[in-house]
């Protein structure tokens, strides 16, 4: 295999998630393709080539791999495997919805869709990102860890639902950034739920920020991180500026 191959996982066997029923259609094409429009969704990883993936096994860090599914003949992505370091084996799944709050947490999500409902009038709101970043800050004290997430995006919104003269009106736009930052919250709160309850591993890059930041803290739990890192209060807090309204082709 060429080191730049990229890699993926699929449940069951690889050959029969990349049979394909349209005519002259090459599966690795389309999954290239695929891997190309990233920045319209954060529910793709950013491609893993054979010789990362080589690395991240060495160094026994936790990892995802996108899954692919086969539905009707037609590939797609879905979630992702979760690779345990210590074992490097597959110990479970992350679900779109999952990495949606991941990628709010790493902040290298390029595009996409926060739908949400507002409470009191139930109209829908559609936030397109434009721009995010995440900024994760450990802190230690004695053999305390803890992280500060900070997290911050740029969007408009969506003006396929609006009613006449509601887009400029302030409150409602503060009730839909509001509205909108409380669905991102809950998308990272349940992802973090995932990594640190059921599956205790650490698939975020908190790790690495330590590794960063705090080196000698680093190389005194380095051996044990996942466990650590399950037990470590994490705090954060989001903040979405709407600057715009209309669509701008974003599609989830």
């Amino acid at each position: 295999f060429r080191p730049s191959c990229l890699m993926f996982i699929s449940k069951g066997r690889a050959s029969d998630t990349l049979e394909s029923k349209t005519a002259g259609e090459i599966p690795a094409f389309r999954l290239s393709t695929m891997v190309e429009n990233a920045y319209r969704t954060t529910r793709i990883l950013p491609p893993i080539p054979l010789i990362k993936l080589e690395s991240k096994i060495q160094s026994r860090s936790s990892f995802l791999l996108q899954n692919v599914v086969s539905a009707n003949g037609e590939i797609k992505f879905a979630g992702a495997g979760i690779i345990k370091g210590e074992t490097s084996k597959m110990i479970g799944f992350l679900n779109e919805e999952e990495l949606d709050g991941l990628a709010w947490i790493t902040g290298k999500g390029k595009g996409g869709l926060v739908k949400s409902f507002d409470k009191k009038t139930g109209q829908l709101i559609v936030y397109e990102i434009e721009s995010m970043k995440s900024h994760i800050q450990p802190h230690v004290k004695g053999d305390n860890i803890s992280f500060d997430v900070h997290i911050e995006s740029v969007g408009r919104l969506s003006e396929s639902w609006m009613t006449s003269g509601s887009a400029f009106n302030n409150q409602f736009l503060q009730n839909a950034q509001k509205t909108s930052e409380k669905k991102v919250k809950y998308l990272v709160t349940n992802v973090l739920e995932k990594m640190q309850t059921k599956y205790k591993v650490d698939v975020a890059g908190f790790g690495n920020q330590l590794r960063i930041k705090q080196p000698r803290t680093w190389m005194r739990v380095k051996e044990n991180w996942d466990q650590t890192f399950s037990e470590v209060p994490i705090n954060y807090d989001v903040k979405l500026t709407i600057k715009d309204y209309g669509a701008s082709g974003s599609k989830k």
